[in-house]
C-alpha cells in the first residue's frame, strides 16, 4: 500500500513577543550554510516521514534535522502539528551528545506550540 504524499509546511516557532529564534539564527549564519540547512529542511518537508541519517527522534513529539555545514554540524529541532513543520531551535553542535540546555530550550518552546 502506497503512503499518502505528506509536504509539510514549515513554520519557525514565534515568542509571545513576535521574535523567530531559529530564523534570527539563521540569519547569523554563513550564506552557504544556510543554504545547506533550507536544502535539508526542504528535504524533510517534502519527505516526512523520514529517518536516519537525516532525522532523528529526540523523544515523543520532537526530532532534529542533522545538517554537515561547511564549518561543522548544526542541528535543528523541530515538532510536527497536523500538517506543520515548527522549527523550535537551532544550534552548533560541539559534542557527541545533544546539551542538555540546548534539548530544555526545545521542550520548552514545544509546550507553547502544543
Amino acid at each position: 500500500m502506497d503512503r499518502p504524499d505528506i509536504v509539510l509546511d514549515v513554520v519557525f516557532y514565534r515568542t509571545t513577543a513576535g521574535r523567530e529564534p531559529v530564523r534570527e539564527w539563521l540569519k547569523d549564519l554563513r550564506k552557504a550554510d544556510r543554504r545547506i540547512i533550507g536544502a535539508d529542511i526542504k528535504t524533510v518537508q517534502l519527505g516526512w516521514p523520514l529517518g536516519m541519517p537525516l532525522v532523528r527522534k529526540l523523544e515523543p513529539g520532537l526530532w532534529e534535522v542533522r545538517c554537515q555545514l561547511t564549518t561543522g554540524i548544526a542541528r535543528i529541532v523541530f515538532t510536527v502539528v497536523e500538517s506543520r513543520m515548527v522549527l523550535l531551535h537551532g544550534f552548533i553542535k560541539k559534542s557527541q551528545k545533544i546539551p542538555a540546555d540546548e534539548l530544555a530550550t526545545a521542550k520548552r518552546r514545544l509546550a507553547f506550540v502544543e
